[in-house]
């Protein structure tokens, strides 16, 4: 009867005491931003801010360290005028399934979206847009500017040959308009992008809704969209402005508060003390920091931009170029550092200089390490002939590579120095002593020599194609190939079909791909030695770009027509290997928008 009594107290007592509150949940979200063209190749410390320089891969880490942080519980991409192709695209999409893998939610915020935007936008869970955003979802178009008539107006003919009959990088400044040949390969790929690239991945990630193919197209055909409109028909998922979205992920997170990470993962180098002038000056003028330890690694070695002979430089219209001997010089170095195993080359390049690229494929054929190929969003003629001494080549499925051909020739000045007043007297000996004369055209036995000079270099170029699938234990035979070749150019999905390429991959699939060649641990991902090594301040200023590119950019012209930028940057990769008879350049400049 007792225990009873005291049990009723006990009870009664308890009832009168408060509840405890139960602690508020909180879900923390990996806020990164996306913008401009996120740019390959290794990046120096900002000197000036303490900021250390971020590249695509740097972007791509802090995704998959997001992925692995028990902290975090979702990640917000901001998505802003994002500037990539397909390959990149293709890298980024795979990076946020992976995160969405772990079970994790993905939400994406775009102001206004085209193309690549709204395609990386689509692997997240959510894609929200304010309302006075759009999306500019209108197919795909290829334009390419035609030179020749600007050129003859200023008085200049570009004399040039090309091998190949898909071989069109000539044809912008020989023609007005497209060959048959250059129209045909054009829109295979072009045909690619728009059924695999673009409807089958809207196709794919709005699963829930059903879409055939068919719906996609007609979808396209509709656009541009309102964030109203794009959200009425399923293209996107909710229209809110910034702050309202987080209440909109808290409610689907079904936690009390939502916190963003702003900018995660990004790191911060030193901050210099600007009241000491010459510790400033010291440190902005300072070479970067020797990388690594004495573990194994693998060599993680750019080439990204033109190709060309000597050094690695800026351009001025933006850019870098891909110098022969900088190169090199980071095959050698990989090669004789001992903690170094196995060397990945990435590739983001439309080609350039034959010599160059055939002098960066014979250094990387001597390489007794194992050396694996990661392609970009392009790795073509150049850029895929310095691919063809790797062991295996992975590439993006919108890659765009090939274009096995050569061109050749030169900008004939001679009647734009008559327009100026500018007189010229030759005395000259040898048949073809003018050969790469700027004042006057080929000659019959100049032309004769510099066709006999591009078959050779040519049937190079498919040699060693070969000796490089044979390498990679592909069987091909050369008449295989030469259907392949002629200046054909492929997306990733199709050179893979091919046997142009070994796999579809991310850089981090060739980086484990080398590690395992390598006999290393290929389930973990190694330190990596980042080469060439980055430019600091006082290399730019030496190299005396800096000056250049600052008054380019702000002409008003490319200021507001931005666009005119890639264009000129087309001539300019012309002008620049002007005195090299024989060029590996892709025949044109594909951009997504």
């Amino acid at each position: 009867m007792l225990c009873r009594r005291l049990l009723a107290v006990f009870v009664v007592f308890s009832a009168a005491l408060p509840l405890r509150a139960a602690e508020p949940t909180v879900a923390t979200l990996a806020h990164i931003k996306l913008a401009g063209s996120l740019e390959e190749g290794p990046v120096a410390d900002d000197p000036l801010f303490g900021l250390l320089g971020e590249n695509f891969k740097s972007k791509l880490d802090r995704i998959r360290k997001a992925r692995d942080d028990s902290s975090v519980q979702g990640l917000l991409l901001q998505i802003d005028a994002i500037d990539i192709s397909w390959g990149k695209i293709d890298e980024l999409r795979r990076a946020v399934a992976d995160f969405r893998k772990a079970g994790k939610k993905a939400y994406a915020y775009l102001e206004s979206g085209e193309t690549p935007g709204y395609l990386l936008a689509l692997a997240c869970d959510e894609v929200c847009m304010p309302e006075s955003g759009w999306l500019m979802l209108t197919g795909l178009r290829a334009e390419t500017l035609f030179f020749k008539d600007l050129l003859k107006h200023l008085g200049i003919r570009a004399d040039l040959l090309q091998m190949g009959d898909f071989k069109g990088a000539a044809e912008p400044f020989t023609r007005d308009r497209m060959s048959p040949e250059f129209r045909r390969q054009l829109e295979s790929v072009l045909d690619d992008y728009f059924e695999k690239g673009l409807v089958e991945t809207i196709v794919q990630s709005r699963t829930g809704k059903g879409w055939t193919a068919a719906h996609v197209r007609q979808l396209i055909d509709r656009g541009p969209y309102t964030a109203k409109a794009a959200a009425a028909a399923g293209l996107i998922d909710r229209v809110a402005y910034a702050d309202q979205l987080q209440g909109a992920i808290k409610a689907s997170l079904k936690v009390d508060r939502v916190e963003v990470a702003q900018n995660y993962g990004r790191a911060k180098g030193e901050e210099i003390d600007f009241s000491n002038p010459l510790t400033a000056m010291l440190k902005l003028f300072s070479k970067p920091k020797a990388q690594g330890s004495a573990a194994p690694k693998v060599a993680l070695i750019y080439a990204t931009g033109v190709i060309t002979t000597g050094k690695s430089s800026s351009s001025p219209l933006g850019g870098d170029t891909v110098g022969s001997t900088t190169l090199i010089e980071a095959i050698q170095q990989a090669e004789r550092d001992e903690t170094v195993k196995a060397i990945v080359l990435r590739v983001d390049s439309p080609g350039g200089s034959a010599l160059a690229s055939d002098l960066i494929w014979n250094e990387l054929s001597r390489c007794q390490k194992p050396v694996v190929a990661s392609m970009s969003d392009t790795a073509a003629s150049g850029g895929y002939y310095i691919s063809m001494a790797a062991r295996k080549i992975y590439a993006e499925p919108g890659t765009l590579t090939g274009s096995i051909g050569v061109v050749g020739g030169k900008l004939v000045l001679g009647d734009l120095y008559d327009k100026v007043g500018i007189r010229t007297e030759v005395i000259a000996r040898g048949s073809n002593s003018g050969l790469l004369s700027s004042t006057a055209p080929f000659s019959d036995s100049e032309r004769q020599a510099i066709t006999t000079l591009m078959k050779d270099v040519y049937e190079q170029f498919l040699d060693k194609a070969l000796r490089g699938r044979e390498k990679a234990g592909r069987s091909m035979t050369r008449e295989e190939l030469e259907k392949l070749a002629g200046g054909r150019i492929w997306t990733g999905r199709q050179a893979k079909a091919h046997g142009l390429v070994d796999e579809l991959g991310t850089l981090n699939d060739a980086i484990r791909a080398a590690a395992d060649l390598a006999g290393m641990d290929k389930d973990k991902m190694p330190e990596l030695l980042i080469l060439p090594k980055p430019r600091t301040l006082l290399d730019t200023l030496i190299e005396g770009h800096s000056a250049t590119q600052l008054s380019l950019r702000r002409l008003p012209l490319l200021r507001e027509v931005p666009e005119l930028t890639g264009q000129l940057g087309l001539v300019e990769g012309l002008l620049r290997l002007r005195g090299e008879p024989v060029w590996a350049v892709l025949p044109c400049h594909i951009r997504v928008r």
